[in-house]
This record gives C-alpha cells, structure tokens and sequence, in this order.
C-alpha cells in the first residue's frame, strides 16, 4: 500500500495486547494489519524522556532502513483513534521456530546455537539462555549495538517462516548513556564481517545527510551525536563489544 494511504485512511482497533508495558493495540488501515502505540498511553519512566517513545520506534526503522537489513518492520507515526502513535505493520512470526530459547542446560545443542548464558528456573531446574547462529541475528545484534537497545528481550525477535528475522519494540533505544541490554551476547568479541562494517558505513554516511535530517523530527541532537559515536567506535573495533558498566546486561525478564 503506498505510504499516503497508510498515513491518511482510517485506522481501526481490532483488539488490545494486554501483556504489553505502554498502550498497545492491533488495528486495521485499509486491511492491512498493524500495530498502533499512542504516545498519550506511554508510562512513564525514570531514564528516558516522557512522551518520546514512538519517536524512538521510527528513528529505530529508520537505521533499520539506512543499514539494509530489513529488521525493523515498516514504522511510521500518525494520528490514531487515540491520538498520534506509532504505527508499525504488523508481521505474523512462525510458531514453530524460536531463534531465542531457554534449554535444559543438557539439551543444548552443539552446533547451530550461541550459549549465553545459565540460571534456574522457578522448579530449580539448570536451564540456558541460547539464541541461533545465523547471519539474520548478527546483523540485528549490530543493529542493536547502534541504537543502543535497553530491552532487546526473546520475544522482541519475530521469527519468520522464510528465515528472516523481525526486530520489534524499540521504544528503549538511542539514550545518551550505555543502556544495552540484550539477550544476544553470543559472539562477544568475534570480528565483524564484511556485510556488518558496510551497514554501518551506510549509517555513518547516511548521518551526515538524508538519515540526519529524518531523525532531527524525532531524537535530540545529543542523541543523534552519540549514535554517530557508538557507529564509528563500532566500526574502529570491528568486534562484538562485550558488557560493560555496572548495570545489567540482560532485559528483565528475558521474555
């Protein structure tokens, strides 16, 4: 559907995801499927801006588009029955495949999977955190580095019958200071390949022009300054960074 059509045809609510932490709805635009956050149903929080939420989800897509990668579904803001949001098209994943699981630490599998890492569960079972090794979640763990995503969770990844990977919920991204926290830790410190040091040279270059300019509507230029800065350290290391800092490095809870 072209993009005007999205943002002026009636958007309509078929239904509310109740487990999600700000005002989340499914809607309709002219038959196509969509997601729709109103800023006025964001709650409030103690490190990011009021209010600012959907702005990040869109300045999110819009690195997702600059890279190439396709992470992020298509996101746009507009006004809805509940005022202006975010809408983002909605994507069905395929229930069978889960590119992040918590195994039974003896049921992990050798080959194919990152170990991340291990805990118990409520039983006092010894269980693992273990994402795949594929090329769709290492470019979206790059991307998440970038944007530096605080809540990068299991179900965040919407894994798609075709093998592609979907990123969603980015509302937590683009702060000033480190706020990382993800659950795909799994190639701490491996070099970066080609195709990921080219998606950040199109960030890179994309900064000083078109993708600049699109983000001014929607981050501070702090914000802006500092996704420039964790692209180009990125970029001079050329590996997987680890944690760092005194908080966690994992979302709470993981899904």
């Amino acid at each position: 559907m072209p993009a005007q059509d999205l943002a002026t045809a009636e958007l309509s609510l078929t239904g509310r995801i109740r487990t999600a932490s700000n005002a989340t709805f499914l809607g309709s635009i002219a038959g196509v499927p969509v997601v729709y956050k109103p800023i006025a149903g964001e709650a409030p929080l103690w490190d990011f801006p009021d209010g600012t939420l959907a702005h990040r989800e869109v300045a999110a897509y819009l690195v997702s588009q600059a890279l190439g990668w396709d992470i992020v579904p298509r996101t746009w803001l507009r006004d809805g029955p509940l005022g202006e949001g975010m809408v983002q098209i909605w994507q069905e994943p395929e229930p069978t495949q889960n590119a992040v699981d918590l195994l039974e630490v003896d049921n992990v599998p050798g080959t194919g999977w990152k170990h991340v890492l291990e805990g118990q569960d409520e039983d006092g079972l010894q269980v693992a955190l273990v994402h795949e090794d594929s090329p769709a979640l290492r470019r979206m763990a790059v991307f998440d580095v970038m944007v530096n995503n605080a809540d990068r969770k299991g179900n965040h990844i919407l894994a798609m019958a075709d093998g592609h990977r979907h990123g969603v919920d980015h509302g937590l991204t683009f702060h000033r200071e480190h706020k990382l926290r993800t659950v795909l830790w799994g190639w701490l410190g491996e070099p970066l390949v080609a195709e990921e040091l080219d998606g950040i040279d199109r960030v890179i270059d994309g900064l000083k022009g078109g993708l600049g300019q699109q983000l001014a509507e929607l981050l501070t230029t702090d914000e802006i300054e500092s996704l420039d800065q964790r692209c180009a350290l990125l970029r001079a290391a050329g590996l997987f960074p680890a944690p760092r800092g005194g908080m966690p490095a994992v979302p709470w809870p993981l899904f």
